[in-house]
């Protein structure tokens, strides 16, 4: 996994989408899984925040919108690239349910 410059600013106990109160949560990691490669170079915060933050959007309980504002994502573009990126789907099956069923509504042309 690469390390994602755009997460460097974001550190636990920030406020970075602007909302009047915030959440510090507070991780302990053995220092040996800390130290691993992979963990090594990223943001302890930033990673944990992303984690949660990815997850909670698959669940659908956060939009685009404000996933892009937590994580200090500029654009809906840079979004779609940073979710490619982490093979996250936003199309779904239910998506596509709901777009078969609005087209079965459109009459045919005359």
């Amino acid at each position: 996994m690469r390390h994602d410059k755009r997460l460097d600013k974001v550190t636990a106990g920030t406020d970075p989408i602007g909302w009047t109160e915030g959440m510090r949560v507070t991780l302990e990691v053995p220092e040996d899984l800390a130290a691993a490669p992979n963990l090594a170079d990223r943001d302890p915060a930033g990673a944990a925040l992303e984690a949660m933050a990815l997850e909670a959007f698959r669940e659908r309980k956060l939009t685009g919108y404000q996933l892009r504002m937590l994580l200090g994502i500029p654009s809906r573009f840079d979004l779609w690239e940073f979710l490619k990126e982490r093979r996250i789907e936003t199309y779904t099956v239910e998506d596509m349910e709901h777009d078969l069923a609005v087209v079965a509504t459109v009459p045919p042309p005359a």
